[in-house]
């Protein structure tokens, strides 16, 4: 698969989202008749069946995928921003605090996020959408902090950087008008992966009933609606577990078009 087709194909599944006001055929929490239409499997007339309120699954998948990617598009924001400040202020600093702030960052990565996430979670209890952005903002920028500082370790190197720095350039101004045009084709490609992953968190999340909460509609909440009676109502389960999965390969396809051939080993997923 060439990179454009990639490109073009994460494009069109990412853009499903902006399309569900029309593309639903339903209201998403509109409980169509909760006796002759109730727990329905898929048909011609419901695509992904209906739940045990009689609401239509493929129109809340739909608008269950503006919600869960709305949470991810916000909460990588914010992890790009805190990741790209500390990363900075890492390879530029003294090197006594340098040094200290690369073994908080050593320190932050050896912690599995998904186990931090659980004990806030458990701990704050139901969180509204708000908190999920800023929970899974602040506990994931660890990963893009370290690709930023690798950077401008090697960027610090290279001539037009030590020729700025020698004609007295302040640290702010070297960072925003000199390396960050560097940073950018790094900072995008460390995005798209970091929004396939914060839908898998996210959906995690509401599944285990700690994140979006009813009766709106996100992937983990639908999930969760048919984990009950997962035999008897598999489509609860299945259709948005698929949309997750498609979403998320998505993200990874528009990564690797967007990805420069010398930076390949410089990402992690």
């Amino acid at each position: 698969m060439t990179r454009r087709t990639m490109l073009l194909l994460g494009l069109v599944v990412l853009g499903v989202p902006l399309a569900a006001p029309w593309i639903a055929p339903f209201d998403p929490e509109l409980q169509l008749d909760i006796v002759a239409l109730r727990s329905l499997p898929p048909s011609s007339a419901h695509w992904f069946g209906t739940d045990s309120y009689s609401r239509d699954v493929f129109s809340r998948v739909l608008h269950g995928s503006r919600v869960t990617l709305s949470i991810a598009l916000a909460a990588v924001s914010l992890l790009l921003l805190m990741g790209t400040a500390y990363g900075a202020l890492t390879a530029l600093a003294p090197r006594v605090i340098s040094n200290a702030l690369r073994r908080a960052l050593d320190l932050f990565l050896s912690v599995p996020r998904i186990l931090v996430l659980l004990a806030l979670s458990a701990f704050i209890g139901p969180l509204a959408v708000w908190q999920l952005v800023l929970l899974v903002g602040f506990t994931g920028w660890f990963a893009v902090a370290r690709q930023v500082t690798d950077a401008l370790d090697a960027l610090l190197v290279e001539d037009f950087a030590l020729a700025a720095r020698a004609l007295g350039v302040r640290s702010s101004r070297l960072v925003w008008r000199h390396l960050l045009p560097h940073l950018l084709p790094l900072l995008a490609v460390s995005a798209t992966f970091a929004v396939a992953s914060t839908i898998a968190l996210e959906t995690t999340l509401s599944y285990l009933g700690m994140g979006v909460q009813p009766p709106e509609a996100s992937w983990g909440a639908i999930m969760r609606d048919g984990a009950s009676a997962m035999t008897s109502e598999w489509w609860m389960t299945l259709f948005p577990g698929l949309a997750t999965m498609a979403v998320t390969m998505a993200c990874n396809a528009l990564g690797d078009a967007l990805r420069p051939p010398r930076a390949a080993s410089q990402v992690a997923s």
